[in-house]
């Protein structure tokens, strides 16, 4: 048994933001039902007729479904995870057809991408592990043994930039050159800009030795800091099974990188030679591996796949020092920062920023450089927040809190702004999540929820304005577009986390809930939550039944795989019933609200709430006290995981 309080306190002026949110749980589960109708076919794929003529796609089609298991996770429709189980199944069918998968998994491609296909099969696992672990299991030994050709054990390394379940797939390209569209090349230059005649005009991209033999030769083989998040394939792996081998695996290629960076005086470098050398295909360059700091995105893909991998290091090693695979870059990007107006500055990647900065696109702010090359630092762009954010929120440090408290103070903009956008990563709101944290943004929650609807409804409408539509292999994106899936507010305000890194993380959380009666993850129906401080020792939760007429039965959890310990909690009471007043009393009194403590010394905490009650918990909380599990409150086995 867990221990067990009652809320007592009485629900009489709903909060706006607990009917703000439950108003967007009903909105959400309308939204998928009509995007499953619209665009998916009766086995779950999606309905897509043509062919994929190069080794990208994989994850347009997963990319679709990735937050519906996580919005069950949250508090979704019964049927929501069956949808979405459904769909992981149907579109496995539909890559198979296509050529694109061997055995269920990608045949070879980056691990940008395939960190983005990835995400809905780690939130399946979370919800539903023991359908999911056997599938999770196979695909992380693709790395964790050596006989499936993608890991050298004795360099430490991933022997390619593309890899996965085909070890016939060589180098990046199954033609003479690598798809590169003039577009692309507008937005992101060209790989290998130092190589002889490198600029020259020609009169075809196909005829450009940086996109044709000299990247088969110098960037074809070897690993890439990309494929570091790979650790959360093979972290996934652990949490389900509680195998050392795993854990050791993890170990061992963070360690590696980690050396690799120590030697570059803390700064991660983006490629290894088949023989283990740094640079040795690239003429001793750090920088210029495939994804790498030069092309085509730079910091925005080597730093999130970084803290996948720190992260996953730091969890099963319980030495945060892995974490300094990260931060020197960190720290390195952000000490090159200028002073600047977006419109001034040189980022390729403008529409990701322009709905996000909205009018402050002309405002002066605080710039980084996203990519390296020969010349120095270039491709400035505001600070992504995700890394940062993600560190913080894993150490709780005062040294991580105030790298953040200085980008805020370096921005200038208001942080504390909600704009309405849904980027490509479900995210990029921490910066006025962050302000309410900090308790500088008092009406984020009611803010943000209303941004959430409006993202919702506006994709219903982009729906119907497509979902005639056939879909050519250049608009496959338009499924990611179209998704009406949001979950970043209510992973930020019920969960107390941040949004999922995008290329292959694990969710992070310091709360989460199950219904106790329905014996399932998320809120149950009629309640919601609002975190207002992740502090460890004294992370703030309130929970508000909003049902008139039925009690309610919710467990909390101490983070996203019950690593944490609550060691005791302070809670709100009302004992005194005066308040309702007699009966010919034409109003009522203020109700009487006190705290009370109880000790708990698990990772578990019932709460029943009675109709119409609420209660507001202060928990102090001990970090990573227990090794991650997929164990739920429900399973009295002991075991680390569920399998």
């Amino acid at each position: 048994m867990h221990p067990v309080i009652t809320a007592s306190v009485p629900l009489l002026e709903p909060p706006v933001w607990a009917t703000a949110q439950r108003a967007l749980f009903d909105l959400l589960d309308r939204a998928w039902r009509r995007f499953a109708a619209d665009f998916t076919g009766p086995d779950g794929r999606l309905r897509y007729t043509a062919g994929l003529t190069s080794r990208d796609g994989v994850d347009d089609f997963y990319e679709v479904f990735f937050n519906w298991p996580q919005l069950f996770l949250l508090g979704g429709a019964d049927d929501l995870l069956e949808q979405a189980e459904r769909h992981w199944e149907g579109v496995t069918r539909q890559l198979t057809e296509l050529g694109m998968l061997k055995d269920e998994y990608e045949r070879g491609y980056d691990w940008f991408h395939q960190g983005e296909s990835l995400l809905l099969l780690y939130f399946l696992c979370m919800a539903a592990p023991d359908r999911w672990a056997e599938r999770a299991l196979r695909f992380a030994e693709l790395y964790v043994d050596p006989r499936y050709g993608n890991y050298d054990p004795d360099h430490r390394m991933i022997r390619r930039p593309h890899n996965g379940s085909d070890p016939g797939r060589q180098g990046l390209f199954d033609g003479g050159t690598y798809p590169w569209l003039p577009e692309e090349a507008r937005m992101y230059g060209f790989p290998l800009d130092w190589i002889p005649d490198a600029g020259r005009p020609r009169p075809a991209l196909d005829a450009d030795p940086r996109l044709g033999q000299e990247m088969r030769r110098r960037m074809g083989s070897g690993d890439t800091a990309v494929n570091l998040a790979a650790t959360g394939l093979v972290l996934n792996a652990w949490i389900l099974t509680g195998e050392q081998r795993y854990a050791d695996w993890i170990t061992g290629y963070v360690g590696a990188w980690r050396e690799r960076a120590a030697a570059n005086g803390g700064i991660l470098p983006d490629n290894v030679a088949p023989d283990g050398t740094v640079g040795g295909l690239l003429e001793g360059r750090w920088y210029g591996g495939h994804y790498g700091w030069s092309w085509p995105h730079g910091w925005y893909s080597v730093g999130h796949a970084a803290i996948v991998a720190a992260l996953a290091g730091a969890t099963v090693t319980g030495d945060d020092s892995c974490l300094d695979l990260v931060r020197p870059a960190l720290d390195e990007i952000i000490s090159h920062g200028k002073v600047t107006a977006f419109t001034d500055a040189d980022s390729s990647i403008r529409s990701k920023w322009i709905p996000q900065l909205a009018e402050d696109v002309r405002t002066p702010t605080l710039h980084v450089p996203f990519r390296y090359k020969d010349d120095g630092w270039f491709d400035y762009n505001p600070m992504l927040m995700a890394v940062p954010t993600a560190l913080w929120h894993h150490t709780a440090s005062d040294t991580d809190r105030a790298r953040i408290e200085r980008l805020r103070a370096a921005a200038g903009y208001d942080w504390r702004t909600v704009r309405s956008f849904r980027s490509k990563e479900e995210a990029g709101h921490e910066e006025p999540w962050l302000t309410f944290l900090a308790g500088d943004n008092p009406d984020y929650p009611e803010k943000i929820l209303a941004a959430a609807q409006a993202q919702v409804r506006h994709r219903l409408c982009r729906m119907e304005l497509y979902r005639e539509r056939e879909v050519p292999e250049a608009d496959i994106h338009l499924w990611q577009q179209s998704n009406p899936v949001v979950t970043e507010a209510l992973v930020q305000l019920t969960w107390g986390g941040p949004q999922v890194i995008y290329n292959g993380g694990l969710q992070q959380a310091r709360v989460r809930y199950y219904d106790a009666a329905a014996r399932r993850p998320g809120l149950p129906v009629g309640v919601a939550a609002l975190v207002s401080s992740v502090d460890p020792g004294a992370t703030v939760v309130d929970l508000v039944n909003l049902d008139p007429e039925d009690a309610r039965s919710v467990i909390v959890q101490a983070g996203a795989f019950a690593e944490h310990t609550i060691r005791s909690v302070d809670h709100t009471v009302c004992e005194d019933p005066s308040w309702i007043g007699g009966l010919y009393d034409y109003g009522h009194t203020a109700p009487v609200v006190t705290t009370v403590s109880a000790e708990v010394d698990g990772p578990w905490l019932r709460v029943e709430l009675p109709r119409s009650s609420t209660v507001r918990l202060t928990l102090r909380l001990a970090l990573r006290t227990r090794p991650p599990s997929y164990r739920t409150p429900f399973d009295t086995s002991g075991r680390q995981g569920s399998v």
